[in-house]
């Protein structure tokens, strides 16, 4: 099987009104992971505080341009210092889990060598209190933020980043590892190549793409050797790689397939088929040798296909493309334009079915590995109303209907074993700042309290993870 190679609204239409299965309530499997995420630069703060050093984000956010109305996140939501308070909501909100990301500069400075000692405290207490409150810690090691003395060494095109990153692994999964026992290595390696290396809208800020796929091989690497660490420091731990996965069709749907093809490639299977198949997509191998040359070495990919527990997969809709003479890529994406097209703030569609497609395809293309859900919700354009509540029941529709895509291809077969919602609260939107809002909890940021207010869709979702059902 393959992902669809067009984009055939009526289909879709019907399938959508025909969708919800005859059934009123959609109990998911026993033992079914719930939760929330967040990542660390998005909540907290604490820039400069406890020894942490300063981040490749830090550095770009202070540039002038870069970041929608000038926001930054030197205090975010100031979850480093509010970490207790906003446990004890996600307790009493009913969130069995929580998907966290560790900062890298806050447990080594300069990216090598002294530890932090501080910063590696910070997230002892952070699990400890998880625990206290019965709720589930998921480590995430890399969301993005890198130390910027290794950012100025060149970051992620500098394979010496990839030891500097296992090194790194080590310190966290020794401390850490006896308590937390589901790790992440890297979150969406295909983000941080494309908006860092080939679109410039996040650090370093470039645009090369003859030289970019460095990256994408020193990503998968890191991931490798970070398996390994995890693998040696805590043996009884659970560990995968999360990816930012989208279902590929054309917008045209008379042809496409080649286009189709290529953009399957670069936005999934280079992050998937070294894992799982032990190389890169053949459709662009050769670019990536060529990019790679000097750099992938004998046994690398060896590292890179060794097992993982589960795929951490992101969604949150589908890529339609149409071919295009852009270097490399040779495709661009299109905004769907159809009677009754849906967007979130972010001006994404709204699109329910995507994920379903996503997840029958990593079904039978990749041998169904087990699946978590790790990042999937929206940002809407929305404020208080008068009695200070965010009311959001768009939110509620979205994470409903994408939950039934998901449950009815758990029953086609799919080993999907959780959910994360994004994200748990309000928090820094990397170059969209302070204007998009993904959480479940609203966070004022208008005041100097941070004050913190579930949404409708907290309470909400609270049922969904306490029943572990859902109810249509």
């Amino acid at each position: 099987m393959s992902i669809s190679f067009y984009n055939n609204d009526l289909q879709n239409r019907q399938y959508a009104q025909n969708f919800p299965y005859m059934q009123n309530i959609m109990k998911f499997p026993k033992n079914f992971v719930w939760g929330t995420a967040t990542s660390s630069y998005q909540i907290e703060g604490a820039m400069e505080q406890d020894g942490k050093g300063l981040s490749n984000w830090d550095d770009f956010v202070s540039k002038k341009g870069n970041i929608k109305n000038g926001d930054n996140g030197n205090i975010a939501a100031d979850h480093y210092n509010r970490y207790e308070e906003d446990i004890k909501l996600m307790k009493s909100l009913g969130y069995p889990s929580y998907r966290f990301s560790i900062s890298w500069p806050r447990i080594q400075p300069t990216g090598s060598g002294d530890v932090n000692q501080m910063g590696l405290d910070f997230y002892d207490r952070l699990v400890d209190n998880l625990l206290k409150h019965k709720i589930r810690p998921f480590a995430t090691l890399y969301h993005w933020d890198m130390p910027l003395n290794l950012h100025k060494e060149g970051g992620w095109m500098n394979r010496s980043t990839v030891e500097r990153f296992a090194e790194y692994s080590e310190i966290v999964v020794k401390k850490l590892g006896d308590r937390v026992r589901d790790w992440i290595t890297i979150n969406e390696p295909w983000i941080i190549y494309v908006t860092g290396y080939m679109l410039g809208v996040h650090p370093p800020g470039k645009i090369r793409p003859y030289s970019s796929l460095k990256v994408a091989h020193n990503l998968m690497l890191a991931h490798g050797l970070a398996m390994e660490k995890i693998r040696l420091h805590s043996p009884k731990s659970r560990a995968g790689i999360t990816n930012a996965l989208s279902p590929v069709q054309s917008w045209n749907w008379k042809r496409g397939n080649k286009t189709v093809e290529r953009a399957n490639a670069f936005i999934n299977g280079i992050w998937l088929d070294p894992i799982y198949k032990g190389r890169y997509p053949i459709v662009i191998e050769d670019e990536i040798f060529s990019q790679n040359k000097g750099n992938i070495l004998p046994g690398d990919l060896k590292i890179i296909s060794q097992p993982t527990d589960f795929l951490g997969i992101n969604h949150y809709t589908r890529s339609l493309v149409r071919w295009s003479p852009v270097p490399l890529f040779r495709f661009l994406p299109v905004t769907p334009k159809y009677k009754g097209v849906e967007y979130t703030s972010m001006g994404w569609e709204i699109y329910p079915k995507g994920i379903k497609d996503l997840l029958d395809w990593v079904r039978t293309e990749y041998d169904n590995p087990p699946i978590y859900i790790t990042e999937n919700g929206a940002a809407f354009y929305e404020s208080p109303g008068e009695d200070g509540i965010v009311h959001d029941q768009n939110r509620i529709h979205f994470l409903k209907s994408y939950l039934q895509n998901i449950h009815h291809s758990i029953e086609e077969g799919s080993d999907v074993r959780g959910y994360f919602a994004w994200s748990f609260m309000d928090n820094f939107e990397w170059h969209y700042g302070y204007e998009k809002t993904f959480g479940l909890v609203h966070v004022d940021y208008k005041s100097k309290e941070l004050t913190r207010t579930p949404k409708d869709s907290a309470h909400w979702y609270g049922k969904v993870c306490r029943e572990n059902k859902l109810e249509l």
